[in-house]
């Protein structure tokens, strides 16, 4: 490069008012094969470890996400998948019994659940298996049957006296909003025993301003009511030792 700036100063090729310092960067690029432009990843990760690692380790892939990618795909997967991912174990309950009581205690003193005994009790939910069907095992107002959205993202809408309990696996969502009836239908998973799971429920839709009645025929649910607001919440005994709830939920 000095040997051409050299040659352009007798040549008369610097009177053109470019500046030498103009040239050297297209010189040296020019001079440089492709092969010594280094990739700025690669020095900015130099010397931190952190970084590199975020920048070269393999990417993970969620599986429980996994599943909503189906562009193109020529079988699709059932969108029920439950989330998030809960083991049961005495730990596990434990730590679900902990943090429903931590959460109840912010608003006031638990009650504790009834006795049962209350009569013949609610239909059993275990043998329904779509949320209409739910509806109609406790005969809803056929309004509030119709029109109905899947998804999970129901769960997150949950009003405040029927929300589901923490550390809750939901494994079906329904809703609708509007038209003359609020609804929600969901099923989850616990590692927390069924007495814990409809305790939480049976303070959480008292608070709510609910009258709570207490079954355990033919299912282990309660059942609050007001005016046009109806609630319910059953518990079965679930797969791999959890608990299955079912809550069911409409307003008019």
């Amino acid at each position: 490069s000095r040997r051409i700036l050299t040659k352009l100063r007798h040549s008369g090729g610097m009177s053109t008012g470019i500046k030498p310092a103009t040239l050297l960067p297209a010189f040296f690029l020019a001079a440089c094969g492709s092969d010594a432009v280094s990739d700025p990843l690669e020095n900015a990760s130099n010397g931190d470890p952190v970084l590199a690692r975020a920048l070269n380790d393999p990417l993970m892939v969620d599986p429980d996400l996994a599943y909503r990618n189906e562009a193109n795909a020529a079988i699709t997967i059932r969108h029920d998948h439950a989330l998030p991912p809960l083991r049961a174990g005495e730990e596990a309950g434990q730590r679900a019994r902990d943090e429903a009581r931590l959460e109840l205690l912010e608003d006031g003193p638990i009650v504790d659940l009834p006795e049962s005994g209350n009569g013949p009790g609610l239909p059993s939910l275990a043998g329904a298996t779509t949320a209409n069907a739910m509806l109609a095992a406790l005969d809803a107002d056929p309004a509030c049957v119709t029109g109905l959205g899947e998804g999970h993202g129901w769960a997150g809408r949950m009003p405040q006296a029927a929300s589901i309990m923490p550390h809750g696996m939901v494994r079906q969502a329904a809703g609708r909003d509007g038209q003359g009836c609020t609804v929600r239908v969901i099923r989850y998973l616990t590692a927390a025993t069924q007495s814990d799971a409809l305790e939480y429920h049976y303070n959480r839709a008292g608070r709510g301003g609910l009258r709570m009645t207490r079954f355990d025929q033919p299912e282990n649910s309660i059942r609050g009511s007001r005016g046009g607001t109806q609630f319910f919440a059953h518990a079965r005994p679930g797969p791999d030792g959890m608990t299955a709830v079912d809550l069911v939920y409409w307003q008019r």
